[in-house]
């Protein structure tokens, strides 16, 4: 099971390793926090589905969803309480400290300001349905510290906390313990070859102001605090196809895209993750490279 914020996360993060079980015939289960309510949108000719215009970024952003996810081969995706129950908080960029909520004034029914509780509760009745082994969603600052990615980890971590008590809610469902827990990774190293593969390429403008030599730590994560490096090359291309499935989000015809199709095993093939619940199993390089490792 895989915990997102925005229809897209999932893909960028985690596609890789949702193919991968995906074609192995695992379940797969995707549950995706808002809509994207306000999301940037990157095709001129959509410009009207805004948030300040027509406002119909959401509804459109269901259809790229549903596009992404049969690109990997998921057939289990949903929306925590149910499609649009908690809109897109939005957010303000800061390139020395990443994101943060943008404004004061957002909507009521933001995700950022959703009651914890009952947000975990709508996680806790899918993770005691679905009853996985594997739970993966953010670090504790949402890999950049966007406030949906941040409020996506602690609903997540309560609702596993929450689920595995018999006790509670006993009308959502027979408690389940789910065995690991993992957090996404931007790894620092792969990040900063990244970044200095697009430099030499002559991308200038991609990651403006990103140094790969510079701080990066509000954005990757120091390769000793990663457990688990998934390497899944023969799924890049799907994942690839996935991300094509957001064009209002993703530019696919970018120098970055651009480079990425020629780079692609290294840069979408390989996905990170921190073991927070459970125990990670190293291999003889000591570190783990499957997530159900050590799993009956």
């Amino acid at each position: 099971m895989l915990v997102h914020a925005h229809p897209d996360d999932e893909t960028i993060g985690t596609g890789a390793v949702m193919a991968q079980h995906a074609a192995a015939g695992d379940g797969v289960t995707l549950v995706t926090c808002t809509l994207g309510e306000e999301g940037e949108i990157l095709v001129p000719e959509l410009a009207h589905l805004a948030s300040d215009r027509d406002d119909g970024l959401g509804a459109h952003r269901i259809g790229e969803r549903d596009a992404a996810m049969k690109a990997l081969g998921v057939t289990d995706a949903r929306w925590l309480g149910g499609e649009g129950r908690y809109r897109d908080s939005g957010m303000a960029w800061d390139e020395a400290t990443g994101a943060a909520t943008a404004a004061p004034d957002i909507p009521a029914n933001a995700f950022w300001h959703a009651d914890l509780r009952e947000a975990a509760d709508h996680l806790v009745a899918i993770i005691r349905e679905v009853r996985p082994q594997v739970l993966v969603t953010y670090d504790q600052f949402g890999g950049y510290g966007h406030p949906d990615h941040v409020q996506a980890h602690r609903v997540a971590t309560y609702a596993v906390a929450l689920a595995a008590t018999a006790s509670y809610r006993t009308d959502l469902g027979e408690a389940w313990d789910v065995a690991k827990v993992y957090w996404t990774a931007q790894s620092e190293s792969r990040l900063r070859e990244g970044l200095r593969r697009l430099r030499a390429s002559g991308d200038t403008t991609t990651f403006e102001g990103m140094d790969p030599d510079g701080d990066l730590s509000w954005m990757a994560t120091p390769d000793a605090l990663i457990s688990t490096v998934v390497t899944a090359e023969e799924f890049a291309d799907a994942k690839l196809d996935a991300m094509r499935a957001y064009p209002t989000q993703i530019q696919v015809d970018g120098p970055f895209f651009a480079l990425s199709n020629n780079l692609g095993a290294f840069i979408w093939g390989t996905e990170c993750f921190r073991i927070a619940k459970g125990a990670a199993v190293a291999g003889p390089d000591g570190v783990e490279r499957d997530l159900f490792a050590g799993i009956d």
